[in-house]
């Protein structure tokens, strides 16, 4: 599909969860919405500015009716996709600029500023229901975790912290130690068991929630520069648990199996623009993967071709597999065929020699044609006895103390 021109740099966009829509949020503080189809056109929805200054957040609701916006001038709004019009405004949300939202119930809303701090809305309410200071540098990203109703946040000052949602204290639940990295994007993987955390170094990250949130216990080097935004792939592509899609500063969009841990691609390439976005559209289930960096527009890639064209591939390699597995077996029946045959013919025994008895009673050797003597190889060998065993073990004894070595004869005259 050919790129979404907007007008401005990208800072953060989110998608329809059923239908093909797409909301950019702007430098210039305009917030474009486009719709598109899978032949690769597209159309400006609306656009409106309800700030004068940028937009960097943007979050939808579960079904796709309400959307929020959230920037440098502090405040949270509240626009109607329907209309595309501004239907609430919470000015001065927070006391510095605000970089992410993310929708984690129906009636709950997270955000995280610059300063590190994260704040729980009911967008029912004007005021925030809770309010949490444990970080002291920017909040780059959130993940959900719908079993345990937790939220997960990672920040710039090398650490990540657990909320649980249901407690009413204002503290986490877990804070891991210091990673010396700036963590600046998240991801589950294996179904949740485990977490992928981008870092500033280009390393990848594994948590593993069975053995707590103190440490990471495993990280993948691989990426020359900075790891800004990570994305899962659709569940019904094949190794969709562990395979996820990475959003690089030096511009390429990336496939990446883990553990085991594997390349399998470049999908986009925004040159020398830094990826800070990526999202799937429908929901994380649909064909598109849209990718945003400093550049004015928005990329969308079709991942159908991507991996699709991957199964194809393994597809033709299995059945050629498949077809010579087939000859094989073929020539093995014909050899051994040819082995049953060779069997049922008898050799004749090289040398051998029979014994005619004649009238005068004197044994003459029959023996075989002359063309058999010449095709007759060498003698056969003699027959080696073994050497008889030594009954008492007389070589292998050791001599006694007083015991005194003497010759068979000495007994003879005895």
């Amino acid at each position: 599909m050919p790129d979404i021109p907007v007008g401005a740099q990208i800072f953060d966009f989110a998608f329809h969860p059923n239908q093909p829509l797409v909301c950019t949020g702007l430098l210039t503080g305009h917030i474009k919405a486009f719709t598109y189809d899978e032949q690769g056109n597209h159309e400006a929805k609306f656009s409106l500015r309800p700030a004068k200054k940028s937009c960097r957040a943007l979050a939808m609701s579960a079904d796709g009716g309400q959307l929020w916006a959230a920037g440098k001038a502090k405040a949270i709004h509240t626009i109607d996709v329907g209309t595309g019009e501004v239907v609430d405004t919470r000015a001065g949300a927070h006391d510095a600029p605000i970089n992410r939202l993310k929708r984690l119930l129906p009636t709950l809303l997270a955000s995280g500023d610059d300063d590190g701090v994260i704040k729980l809305w009911d967008p029912r309410k004007p005021d925030a229901v809770r309010k949490y200071t444990h970080h002291f540098d920017f909040i780059s990203d959130f993940m959900w975790l719908d079993d345990k109703k937790q939220l997960v946040a990672t920040s710039g000052d090398g650490s990540l912290s657990v909320m649980d949602v249901r407690s009413k204290k204002a503290e986490p639940i877990a804070q891991s130690e210091d990673q010396e990295d700036e963590l600046l994007s998240i991801l589950p993987i294996k179904g949740g068991q485990k977490v992928v955390v981008g870092t500033q170094l280009g390393i990848l990250s594994i948590f593993n929630r069975k053995s707590g949130w103190g440490d990471c216990v495993d990280r993948i080097p691989g990426h020359p520069q900075s790891i800004d935004a990570l994305c899962a792939i659709p569940s019904h592509y094949p190794n969709a648990h562990s395979t996820i899609l990475t959003g690089s500063s030096d511009g390429l969009l990336r496939a990446v199996q883990l553990l085991p841990t594997k390349l399998l691609g470049v999908i986009a390439d925004h040159g020398e623009f830094p990826i800070e976005r990526i999202a799937v559209d429908m929901s994380g289930e649909g064909r598109w993967v849209g990718s945003a960096g400093h550049e004015e527009s928005l990329k969308l890639t079709d991942l159908k071709e991507v991996f699709e064209d991957e199964d194809n591939e393994g597809s033709d390699e299995a059945e050629s597999d498949d077809g010579a597995e087939e000859g094989d077996a073929v020539l093995n029946e014909v050899d051994s065929e040819k082995a049953e045959e060779e069997d049922d013919v008898v050799p004749a025994q090289v040398g051998a020699s029979t014994s005619i008895e004649r009238e005068d009673g004197d044994p003459e050797e029959a023996r075989l044609p002359s063309d058999a003597e010449e095709d007759m190889g060498e003698e056969p060998r003699k027959r080696k006895r073994k050497k008889e065993k030594d009954p008492l073990n007389m070589s292998k004894r050791k001599k006694g103390k007083n015991e005194v070595e003497a010759e068979p004869a000495f007994f003879a005259d005895l």
